[in-house]
């Protein structure tokens, strides 16, 4: 079995943490709005075309345009590293993309925004998120 190095990286994760949570604050403060990103990626697509579908793309691209600020504060880009294969990958996204829509959020929404809210359903949600990763993890470490 080979062995798998997790980085430790607390001030990185700290700052992640905090811009994601000023980010959400911002867009509730802002738009009234919660930062569930599944729910703004899912509006993106017909027939959602309202008066938000701009700062819905505005959102998304801040998502895909962070590395280059990285790249542009640092001059390289955020270290990677996916130990999979094209086709776990596939079933990833595709199990994560169904897990969010049959819990109706995702990590953001249900883990920062509705646990912030004290929302019940959101700490259940938060807890299956969490035990799911925890047994992945468990199983491609322990038993794959």
């Amino acid at each position: 079995m080979p062995y798998v190095a997790t980085s430790f990286t607390p001030i990185a994760s700290f700052a992640g943490g905090a811009l994601i949570g000023l980010s959400a604050v911002l867009l509730m403060a802002l738009t009234g709005r919660i930062a569930g990103v599944s729910g703004i990626a899912a509006r993106l697509f017909p027939p959602y075309e309202d008066a938000e579908l701009a700062g819905r793309l505005a959102f998304v691209a801040g998502l895909i345009a962070a590395p280059m600020v990285v790249l542009l504060a640092t001059g390289r880009f955020p270290a990677q590293t996916i130990q999979a294969n094209a086709s776990i990958l596939v079933l990833g996204g595709f199990l994560v993309g169904f897990g969010s829509v049959w819990g109706s959020g995702c990590t953001s929404g249900h883990g920062v925004c509705g646990i912030s809210r004290l929302s019940v359903r959101s700490f259940v949600a938060t807890i299956t998120f969490m035990a799911a990763g925890f047994a992945t993890v468990f199983v491609t470490r322990h038993l794959g």
